[in-house]
């Protein structure tokens, strides 16, 4: 489903601004704003609910102990008070579901800025290398990969999938040569004869895992030593992985730290991203009552999903969406921040910051009244 959103919905719409304005970062920016507006009302549903739900959990919570408690032994009376308390303030589950929905578009945009033309492809093949005398035994099953869509040109692209007649499991001293193949058959290979400097795009082939128990040639046969499991990797260059955009030297650029340098259009990116996830959880915290839990975890939190980034590094287009998606969720969270309550939930958000305001106010002054720093305690 993933794929079928990417190739049939996503790239379309990149080819579009690709079009419009020859700028690859420009298309991410353009994308990622296009496609945060068409899923705007399942993601104002999601932010919505947890607003509502902030403020109503205390007064639920409270209102379902005691419900349980007085109905202890009556559970048809109690599941449909419950049922009056659910309807009133709403489930905690219903900003799920938008956000459910979403998901797979996401899902989608995120793996098609991975992959071409924003970052090298990789195909990976798990083999199983069996004795030879043990192999006859053993039912060949074809080897298909999931297909991804490689640019060969702007905006010139084809599915490519990556496939083993006979399977993963080979036996040893035997060989299998791995196809580059489009879903009608045509060969990679032969897509690249009416490419310009079709060189740019030949597959590099490499054993990631098991490197005693297979070889594989640059031109994608594998042959089996040992046995034992193995992977084999082929990567196809990404058009414009290797492409700038503003401050960012290649889109497909990965990792903060590289052969003893530190990438700082990465550290940008990464830092961007936590600033302003940092400031939508801010902004969906305005207008609340002051929650200490919820503060430490709004700091906390940025800090921890940046910091993974720099171990679990990420390609600089991806990171680029990221930071646009994060201000666009921060704006959208303001919005959101100064629609009108419900009149129940307003009222309880009212006695919620008078509670809070007033054993402030208490402790400002005493019985006495107040007095001055520099005042006597008694007359002259």
């Amino acid at each position: 489903m993933i794929g079928y959103i990417s190739d049939n919905l996503l790239i379309p719409i990149l080819d579009f601004f690709y079009g419009l304005v020859p700028s690859y970062g420009l298309a991410i920016v353009a994308l990622t704003i296009v496609i945060r507006i068409a899923l705007y009302p399942l993601s104002a549903g999601s932010i919505r609910s947890a607003r509502r739900m902030r403020i109503a959990q205390p007064v639920m919570q409270k209102r379902q102990a005691d419900i349980k408690a007085r109905y202890a032994n009556n559970l048809p009376k109690q599941q449909e008070e419950l049922g009056k308390v659910m309807k009133e303030f709403g489930s905690p589950l219903s900003g799920c579901l938008p956000l459910l929905v979403q998901m797979p578009i996401l899902f989608a945009l995120f793996a098609t800025l991975r992959g071409s033309p924003f970052a090298d492809v990789s195909y990976t093949l798990n083999m199983k290398v069996i004795p030879a005398d043990q192999i006859a035994a053993v039912e060949p099953k074809p080897f298909n990969s999931a297909s991804h869509s490689i640019f060969i040109g702007e905006t010139d692209h084809v599915p490519v999938i990556a496939s083993l007649p006979r399977g993963t499991r080979i036996g040893v001293g035997d060989s299998a040569s791995v196809n580059l193949h489009t879903k009608d058959g045509r060969t990679f290979s032969d897509i690249l004869t009416d490419v310009e400097n079709p060189g740019r795009f030949s597959p590099s082939w490499s054993v990631t895992k098991g490197n005693e128990v297979v070889h594989v040639t640059s031109d994608g046969n594998i042959t089996a030593i040992a046995p034992g499991d193995a992977t084999v990797e082929a990567r196809i260059p990404g058009l414009a992985a290797r492409s700038g955009f503003l401050f960012i030297k290649a889109l497909g650029q990965v990792g903060f730290y590289d052969d003893g340098a530190i990438n700082w259009d990465i550290a940008i990116l990464v830092g961007g991203f936590g600033l302003t996830l940092f400031l939508s959880q801010l902004l969906s915290g305005m207008g609340m009552p002051t929650n200490p839990q919820q503060a430490t975890a709004n700091k906390i939190t940025p800090v921890m999903i940046t910091g993974m980034f720099l171990f679990f590094p990420l390609p600089a287009g991806v990171l680029l969406y990221m930071v646009i998606a994060n201000i666009f969720q921060a704006l959208q969270t303001f919005i959101l921040a100064k629609e009108t309550l419900p009149e129940n939930l307003q009222k309880i958000l009212d006695q919620q910051i008078s509670q809070q305001t007033v054993p402030a106010t208490a402790t400002s002054g005493g019985s006495g009244g107040s007095r001055l720093p520099f005042e006597p305690k008694g007359g002259k």
